[in-house]
């Protein structure tokens, strides 16, 4: 057995429906795993990603891991830089090869992920450890003589995920609108990492390009990208329970005024006719705003669904305005070397500041920082062992 310093997240208590299931925490322990296996390398973690998933884990919501899982306990942490320590029998890594971890467990026939590592994939164990063991196959080499640091290289997974939905997006959109100039057209997206990066690719296509920010410091770095800032405090009520609307006038007032707000917004980067892509990783409280602002033969696109995973349209609507709804997760397997060769070749790179990095001994706060929206960072990172 192998015994390691790390973050664990222990199993909530069986049979609690998910309103009334209480959200987790990350305990500080030694975790014990079993020596690596035949297609298995021992690796110690130097910078993680902060993902949703770790907070979906944490909150227990769409469920608890541990229980699907059948496990008492786990380590999450699924993206992120780690150094072999021990390569095994592995013919493709050697001793203090520096790699990213690519999550796919288990994928299906095509390349396409079906179990996440150190998610929902049994016996798996994440990069908040000091020491762990991975698949062979998952790790990818940072590439040799690296113009980037190894805490930009550990934001990577928002990069390959914004890359394979924009391509799937970006050509469902050609096919109804192939003709046209996409600088008269404008993708829009409500914010994040992984929309920071597809709203990259979306301009180097030529589009027009916006995303919603909450600060000054996102206000300013959107601006530096060339990236047109919305700042969303102009509409501070445009969230929206569908399943549970508020049955108070005032509420409803108030979100009135705050989607006109945000339509009104729209209406004047577009042009008048709307968003011809709309990446929208939030989910259900924004969904309703989402849909009211898309241009005929728009494309609504998502990757996650940060807060609620229920969304509601009206199905006639959408097929008269040809909208299209694409949904993705992670990438394809197969791309991942060109997708990281793209990033090194072209400086499609996120700016990460060494100072904004939480150490392993904060990754308490790390979570607390993160579920309250404390982070400005679009790519939260912790370090776990010196580079």
């Amino acid at each position: 057995m192998i015994h390691t310093d790390a973050w664990v997240l222990h199993a909530g208590p069986k049979g609690a429906d998910l309103q009334g299931r209480p959200a987790g925490r990350l305990h500080r322990e030694t975790f014990s795993f079993t020596e690596p296996g035949e297609d298995e390398v021992l690796v110690e973690p130097l910078y993680g990603s902060w993902e949703a998933n770790i907070e979906h884990a944490l909150s227990r919501s769409p469920i608890d891991v541990c229980h699907l899982r059948h496990e008492e306990k786990a380590v999450m942490g699924n993206l992120g830089v780690v150094r072999v320590l021990d390569p095994g029998v592995s013919r493709l890594l050697r001793e203090d090869d520096i790699c990213m971890v690519m999550p796919f467990a288990r994928r299906d026939r095509y390349g396409y992920a079906e179990l996440i590592y150190a998610y929902d994939a049994p016996g798996t164990v994440g990069l908040l450890a000091q020491r762990t063991k991975i698949a062979a196959d998952l790790l990818l080499p940072v590439p040799e003589n690296t113009r980037y640091s190894l805490g930009q290289w550990a934001a990577y997974a928002r990069y390959f995920t914004a890359w394979d939905n924009w391509r799937v997006a970006h050509g469902c959109w050609s096919t109804q609108m192939g003709d046209q100039d996409p600088g008269e057209h404008l993708v829009f997206g409500w914010g994040g990492g992984v929309v920071l990066a597809e709203l990259e690719l979306a301009k180097r296509a030529g589009f027009g390009v916006a995303m919603t920010a909450g600060s000054d410091r996102r206000i300013a770095e959107l601006e530096r990208l060339g990236i047109t800032a919305v700042d969303r405090r102009r509409f501070p009520h445009l969230a929206h329970d569908p399943e549970r609307p508020s049955p108070d006038p005032q509420d409803v007032a108030r979100y009135r005024d705050s989607e006109n707000e945000f339509l009104s917004a729209v209406e004047h980067l577009s042009g008048g006719t709307g968003v011809a892509i709309f990446i929208d990783n939030i989910g259900a409280p924004l969904y309703k705003a989402t849909i009211k602002s898309m241009a005929r033969q728009g494309v609504v696109t998502t990757v996650g669904w940060k807060h609620g995973m229920r969304t509601f349209h009206l199905r006639a609507s959408e097929c008269i305005n040809r909208h299209l709804h694409v949904n993705t997760h992670v990438w394809r397997y197969g791309d991942s070397a060109a997708i990281r060769d793209y990033q090194e070749s072209t400086d499609w790179m996120p700016s990460i500041d060494p100072a904004g990095v939480y150490e392993f001994d904060e990754v308490d706060r790390l979570a607390k920082d993160y579920a309250s929206g404390a982070i400005d960072s679009y790519f939260p990172l912790y370090r776990v062992n010196e580079a």
